[in-house]
């Protein structure tokens, strides 16, 4: 469960969050907003990577503000641009990387890198220099990266973005099959569709809340077709 009470927040005087009060507690949460709308900002303080200016964030009844550390391990977040999170020379050194940080012995980064490796259609992969990769392995490299971590909640940042559209499908499908609680800000609405939650952001606040058929209408009825 995470959750949200009276949050706020600024970057200078510019007000982006709004007093929101939310618990997310369903497995596929979908946001959408135009740019600038926060929903960026909100993606980043479900883990830690931001702490409120006002309010309080919890998961799994973790404070981010006071336990960020321990809410990081808890929720993996994959950003937009997968060459942020790509950190290390090679596929499997990229994998191993977060593992290591962990303390995991030898054998278990060993066990975990090469399953990885495999479910994600990377084994062939395994050497060959990250950041020369294909936008969709990048892509694929950047959420096994995570998921090899074992998080319980992942927040994804536009996953699908810079992506053509067999990639696009397939990385739909992943998330689509995860075990894990998962908040996808997007705006891939078809992404979507078939989520259990979806909010619509707009000037900081959630102006709709609810199953994804009325609040995607919501949020295009919101931008007319010129």
């Amino acid at each position: 469960m995470i959750e949200l009470d009276g949050v706020s927040h600024w970057y200078g005087q510019r007000q982006v969050l709004a007093d929101l009060t939310l618990s997310l507690g369903e497995r596929r949460v979908g946001v959408v907003g135009s740019n600038g709308s926060g929903k960026s900002t909100f993606a980043r303080l479900l883990n830690g990577l931001l702490v409120p200016g006002e309010g309080q964030v919890r998961v799994d009844g973790l404070d981010t503000r006071k336990q960020g550390k321990a809410v990081r391990r808890k929720v993996g977040f994959v950003f937009q641009d997968p060459d942020v999170q790509i950190v290390m020379p090679t596929v499997g050194e990229d994998l191993a990387f977060g593992l290591k940080h962990r303390g995991q012995d030898k054998a278990e980064i060993a066990r975990r890198v090469d399953a990885a490796l495999a479910q994600y259609g990377l084994a062939e992969l395994r050497e060959h220099p990250a950041h020369l990769l294909s936008g969709g392995q990048k892509q694929l490299l950047a959420i096994a990266a995570v998921l090899i971590t074992e998080p319980t909640h992942v927040i994804f940042d536009e996953p699908t973005t810079l992506l053509d559209l067999g990639n696009r499908r397939r990385i739909a499908r992943l998330i689509r099959d995860m075990d894990q609680q998962v908040v996808v800000v997007s705006h891939d609405l078809d992404l979507l569709a078939d989520f259990d939650r979806v909010l619509v952001f707009d000037r900081g606040r959630v102006v709709a809340d609810g199953k994804p058929d009325g609040c995607i209408a919501t949020y295009q009825a919101m931008h007319p077709p010129l």
